[in-house]
């Protein structure tokens, strides 16, 4: 066994989440460990789309424009009916981050950029083919308990923090005894991933067949891929399913032949709805499926895992360097888990659109849904409560003085930096803290700079709108871009929080 290797954290699973975790904590300057069991890239494609906030969090590394140029943006989303016939056609709305509202994926790719991504960090090591089979809490450290699967030999490493991101069935959350409740749903469904051959009219939009016979999701990915997914009926077997001819009788019926597309895999599975009882468990954290799975409805599974990782990279690293209390950390649960739980309900009732079978209830859910959609108003309330809620924290590492703006993430259009030159918003932060205000520096805003957090004035319309819309002439930023405090016009900011000390940075006036 070989002598323990000590990093600052170890994160289980190379997934999204996991790698991820390792792109943020890698440029972050952290010593990290990444362990995942299997050799090489899952060739098998599983989450299908993401949105803007999560370009947004791999945009702070530096990877979303490769990451955008195999996605594919701005598709139509339909619900139809029995016959094919339109009740709900439309294009998610933009929320301000700068990036397409919805995207398609192929997963595979995803994981290859992530993966290339974490390369460039010299301190962040990986280790393919080991299985991580026990987690030992100390006082100051976890040890690791990691089977080479290679060599059949087993080591030892210690890591300040872990991040489990082991997926659903995660074994480090059943070594820590934590409960996983919720559902599993017994309707089994069938997915199928296609090359495609031959385009047909609509193969490039989002359709919910919702047919009481046999709802199906119809679903584009880019590099020339195209998925299917449907339930079960009762009293069909496994081996029937998955046969050639039984999956062609459904594609058939949707007009497709082998003409359009080329059968590449078929699988079944079971919807989860669960979440963990705790998040973390003294200097382990779970996350992503280890956290929460939720039905596929809404395409937030992946995205909800990469949430979890920009939510607790950058707190580890200020707890790690010595800028926070180690308490800072029991706000990640707090921060994530109402938005999971919100998306999950919102995923649960549009699943439920899509799959009623009671075909009188069907019709009646079909008129209704075409008259009240023909107002383009009740069109932006569909998109606002019923897809992604916003990006917003009501209780977590906020300040105590209340204020509409604090807790919600702030909009990214483009700007014109101190130099002259075109950029993001977040690239003028550069993932710092900061204080963001319209016309002069805010009074109180000298505790803050005296620790070296920059001011940047605003002018550019979309922040100003933004600002006034929630009474706030300041605020300040987090690294994540979420309003920690705001005062309005003429009132103070609130005092830096107890316990926190910020970088020695250079107090900075750029000009958004």
């Amino acid at each position: 066994m070989t002598t323990p290797d000590i990093y600052d954290v170890a994160v289980i699973g190379y997934g999204p989440t996991g790698a991820t975790a390792a792109n943020l904590l890698g440029q972050l300057g952290l010593k990290v460990l990444v362990v995942e069991r299997d050799p090489d890239v899952y060739s098998r494609a599983r989450a299908i789309s993401t949105d803007e906030e999560v370009m947004r969090i791999w945009q702070s590394v530096g990877l979303d424009e490769q990451l955008q140029r195999d996605m594919l943006p701005d598709r139509p989303l339909t619900f139809v009916d029995a016959d094919g016939v339109p009740f709900i056609d439309l294009k998610i709305k933009p929320r301000g981050t700068g990036h397409p509202p919805q995207q398609f994926l192929y997963q595979p790719s995803v994981d290859h950029v992530l993966r290339d991504g974490v390369a460039r960090f010299a301190g962040v090591d990986v280790w393919l083919e080991h299985e991580c089979l026990r987690v030992h809490p100390h006082d100051d450290q976890v040890e690791l308990m990691l089977a080479d699967l290679r060599t059949d030999t087993l080591k030892r490493v210690r890591a300040s923090y872990v991040i489990a991101a082991d997926g659903g069935s995660s074994p480090t959350r059943g070594q820590l005894g934590v409960g996983y409740t919720g559902r599993t749903y017994s309707e089994r469904w069938v997915v199928i991933d296609t090359k495609v051959l031959r385009e047909w009219e609509g193969h490039d939009r989002l359709r919910f067949h919702c047919n009481p016979d046999r709802p199906t999701v119809d679903c584009p990915t880019p590099l020339g891929h195209h998925r299917w997914e449907y339930p079960a009926r009762a009293g069909e077997l496994e081996q029937d399913l998955l046969d050639h001819k039984a999956i062609w009788t459904v594609l058939n019926d949707q007009g497709i032949t082998d003409d359009n597309v080329e059968i590449l895999r078929a699988v079944i599975y079971s919807h989860h709805v669960r979440v963990a009882d705790r998040w973390r468990v003294g200097r382990i954290f779970l996350a992503g499926d280890a956290a929460h799975a939720m039905p596929p409805w809404i395409g937030q599974g992946m995205s909800a895992g990469v949430r979890d990782a920009a939510n607790l990279c950058w707190k580890l690293a200020a707890v790690l360097h010595g800028q926070a209390q180690e308490s800072l950390l029991d706000s990640y649960q707090a921060e994530r888990k109402p938005h999971v739980t919100e998306l999950t309900r919102r995923a649960c009732r549009t699943g439920r659109i899509i799959t009623e079978r009671n075909r009188t209830i069907a019709r009646v859910r079909n008129h209704m849904l075409r008259n009240i959609l023909r107002v383009p108003k009740v069109i932006a309330v569909l998109d606002k409560f019923t897809w992604l809620p916003d990006a917003r924290y009501r209780r977590g590492f906020l300040s105590s003085v209340k204020q509409r703006a604090v807790g919600w993430q702030i909009p990214q259009p483009w700007v014109t930096a101190a130099d002259g030159s075109r950029t993001r918003f977040d690239d003028t932060l550069g993932g710092k803290w900061a204080i963001v205000h319209v016309g002069p520096a805010p009074s109180g805003s000298q505790a803050w700079t005296a620790q070296g957090v920059a001011t940047i004035p605003v002018i550019e319309p979309t922040l100003v709108r933004w600002l006034r819309r929630r009474k706030a002439a300041a605020v300040i930023l987090r690294p994540d871009g979420f309003v920690y405090a705001a005062a309005g016009s003429g009132a103070p900011l609130p005092p830096p929080p107890i316990g926190y000390t910020f970088s020695a940075l250079t107090t900075t006036e750029a000009t958004a």
